[in-house]
């Protein structure tokens, strides 16, 4: 099927912004046109591809077609990087990141790369290789280590947590220890309906699986403010917390209960030549920035 490159462009940009409006103002020309590229864009495919609302989204056909259009221009990137006669086009990426890896190290890489707009989808580590399986990224932070189809795994290291939580709370809710008790009624921080990190914690150290209490917070940084300020606990991304365990602001609940994730970075095949330069910046900072202290030399309570 020969596609329209002006019409996946309309449909990309209308995806990307949310609306018709944003993606004409996006692409320089009417609302009106954007209209008309998607509608003989669609009757060219012969299904919808936007639902229409408030923010539009994509159908998965919609999905599809717009990641197509950014290996497009990741091909055309790389291309025209080796072919100085050829006009240098921008390439935009679109990856899926953990919110941890973005919070501490993913955007020291993404620096390194200054020639590629990024669009990122943040999702947790276990279901972030999902994008990839969908076709709707060429990139992904993935604790999954087997290669997706037409995928290459990189280990980039493990990301280490630290159950933690101020010393103001651990008084209050444990005076007399983290027991299996105690910690079924002890606030607790979630990061949202797919983390089981704190759930995974707790049966590995405390034998139970308990549900206590909690506040759903979608948010790396929040989640230490909130641990600062004697909301809960959780399990806070080590290079975040460290020097609040330092300075004693936190403290782990249990000392040398650490748990790690290791993460895989997985990329197109198909793209590798023109996701070289980043590939190789994500595999650099992850090495600095993943695990880099000793568990033994963590502070404790």
């Amino acid at each position: 099927m020969k596609l329209d490159y002006a019409h996946l462009a309309a449909l990309a940009a209308i995806l990307r912004t949310g609306s018709f409006d944003g993606a004409a103002q996006e692409l320089g020309i009417t609302q009106s046109a954007i209209s008309q590229r998607l509608k003989a864009l669609e009757e060219r495919v012969g299904m919808p591809l936007v639902l229409r609302g408030t923010p539009c989204e994509g159908t998965e056909t919609g999905r599809r077609l717009a990641a197509h259009l950014d290996q497009v221009g990741m091909l055309e990137g790389a291309l025209s990087r080796d072919l100085a006669k050829l006009s240098p086009r921008t390439a935009r990426l679109r990856t899926a990141v953990t919110a941890d890896s973005l919070a501490t190290w993913f955007l020291k890489a993404a620096a390194q790369v200054p020639d590629l707009l990024f669009d990122l989808v943040v999702d947790d580590q276990d279901f972030s290789a999902d994008w990839l399986r969908r076709g709707e990224v060429v990139a992904a932070v993935t604790a999954h280590e087997a290669p997706i189809a037409g995928c290459d795994s990189t280990p980039l290291g493990p990301m280490r947590y630290v159950p933690s939580a101020s010393p103001a709370y651990m008084a209050k809710n444990f005076p007399n220890g983290v027991t299996a008790e105690a910690i079924s009624t002890a606030p607790i921080l979630i990061f949202d309906a797919k983390d089981r990190l704190q759930e995974t914690w707790m049966t590995q150290n405390l034998g139970v699986t308990p549900s206590p209490p909690s506040h759903r917070l979608p948010s790396s940084t929040g989640f230490v403010e909130a641990c600062l300020l004697g909301l809960g606990w959780g399990m806070n991304p080590e290079p975040l917390v460290r020097p609040h365990l330092e300075s004693g602001a936190l403290v782990p609940l249990i000392p040398d209960t650490t748990y790690e994730t290791p993460l895989f970075w997985q990329s197109s095949r198909l793209l590798a030549p023109a996701l070289a330069p980043l590939t190789k910046a994500v595999r650099r900072v992850a090495r600095q920035s993943l695990a880099p202290h000793s568990p033994a030399n963590l502070p404790t309570n």
